[in-house]
């Protein structure tokens, strides 16, 4: 299995990967526009899109926002408000897999900025119902979070005409360098099918075995070309704009907004995915089981090429947490209604054989238990490409715990947004 000189993605990506002479992957060859692209001029260019989509009349927002208790968005709040200047309205789907603090930094970002925001809460029936069927097609229990969240913001463009709508960093340039930052890719309905949504749109679920009818999936349907095209509707990504560097952004949050973090079951990382059970955990074991690889290996690849990881110790970071199991499976099966057999069953189906093989017990192995056992025997090559540290360490930060003796054990459909 061929994997990067520079940082630690294999070829088995899902997103797709390719490697130059020197073995370094493209995702490492886009970053390093990072260190090149006069960033100034790009936020100018930023800013003139925004001044493009002001609202002139002031009866209307200026843009919308998709927004979550996690991930990066305070940082692309503040911007878009604060350094920007416009009046944004904040979108966000109920994942229906929230914590506490998830619902905590919820409910700070909309106190702090002080901004209007529309949620979208589907049915937990139909969530559980579409979960179930989404697990046994493609292996995923996260593929209704991912399509209420890129299509509720295009949903409400489209119905309170407001053109402009400012995400945050795009994966397929940020992890593997399917773009350059000079292409300035935008929100397109292909990728989201493709690469967002496993190639399933929502009327792809329809299905009489898992009962799964037209009325179940009203929620998750993009809308129309048409609509789109009369709106004008636009989808843009900061990252294009922006020198994108998350943990950098997320602690420049903990000191103006007070963001909290929390600790992760299967990465080092404690400021993404705090708003989710399952990010984390059951979705990022799945992801283990289907591509060899889980979150703590982007958050290791990051880090390597944001020169604040050594190789080495991220590779004892992927040792460390790529084999810890899932410690809220019990918790996702009782909300779902699945047998733990139930659910290793499905999981089986979805099992790489390029990773896995069944040994004479008929038990599940990995075919290359460790993928860098081999590391002494490439030295020369990857120092040729290594990348010097600018960082003494790559620590992260916890902060206070907001309820120490809260017990956070069930997901939260509706909070009430405890903050003092």
């Amino acid at each position: 299995m061929k994997i990067c000189n520079r940082c630690l993605y294999s070829e088995l990506h899902p997103l797709n990967i390719t490697f130059d002479e020197e073995g370094v992957c493209s995702g490492c060859r886009i970053h390093e526009e990072k260190d090149l692209l006069d960033w100034n001029t790009r936020f100018q260019k930023l800013k003139q899109i925004a001044e493009d989509y002001r609202n002139q009349s002031g009866n209307n927002y200026d843009c919308i926002v998709p927004v979550s208790g996690a991930r990066d968005s305070y940082f692309i709040v503040h911007t878009v408000k604060n350094l920007l200047g416009l009046n944004p309205l904040l979108v966000t789907y109920n994942k229906h897999y929230n914590t506490e603090l998830g619902i905590r930094n919820l409910a700070n970002l909309r106190i702090k900025f002080n901004l209007d925001i529309m949620t979208l809460t589907v049915s937990p029936e139909t969530v559980k119902k579409i979960t179930r069927g989404t697990l046994r097609k493609m292996g995923s229990i996260y593929w209704h979070c991912i399509a209420g969240q890129t299509v509720y913001p295009v949903q409400v463009a489209v119905k309170f005409k407001i053109p402009l709508i400012i995400w945050g960093a795009h994966q397929g340039v940020d992890q593997v360098g399917m773009f350059s930052h000079l292409n300035e890719v935008e929100m397109t309905r292909k990728y989201r099918k493709e690469h967002d949504l496993m190639g399933f749109e929502a009327e792809d679920l329809i299905d009489e075995f898992d009962g799964i009818e037209e009325s179940d999936i009203v929620q998750f349907r993009y809308p129309h070309d048409k609509e789109i095209e009369r709106i004008g509707v636009r989808g843009i990504y900061l990252n294009n704009y922006i020198r994108w560097d998350s943990k950098a952004q997320h602690e420049k949050m903990i000191e103006l907004y007070d963001y909290e973090s929390g600790e992760q079951t299967r990465t080092f990382d404690t400021y993404n995915d705090v708003d989710c059970f399952n990010y984390s955990d059951v979705h990022d074991y799945i992801k283990f089981i289907k591509h060899g690889y889980g979150k703590v290996t982007d958050h290791v690849c990051r880090e390597i090429r944001l020169r604040r990881l050594s190789r080495e110790d991220g590779i004892q970071l992927i040792r460390k947490y790529s084999i810890k199991e899932p410690k809220n499976l019990n918790q996702f099966l009782n909300w779902i209604g699945m047998t733990k057999n139930g659910f290793k069953f499905m999981l089986d189906q979805h099992r790489n054989p390029k990773i896995w093989f069944r040994n004479e017990n008929w038990e599940w192995e990995l075919k290359n238990p460790d993928p860098f056992q081999n590391e002494n025997g490439r030295k020369s090559e990857v120092d040729q490409v290594r990348l010097d540290l600018v960082e003494n360490e790559c620590k992260f930060r916890y902060t206070p715990n907001k309820r120490p003796d809260f017990q956070d054990q069930n997901y939260i459909l509706i909070g009430k947004g405890y903050y003092q």
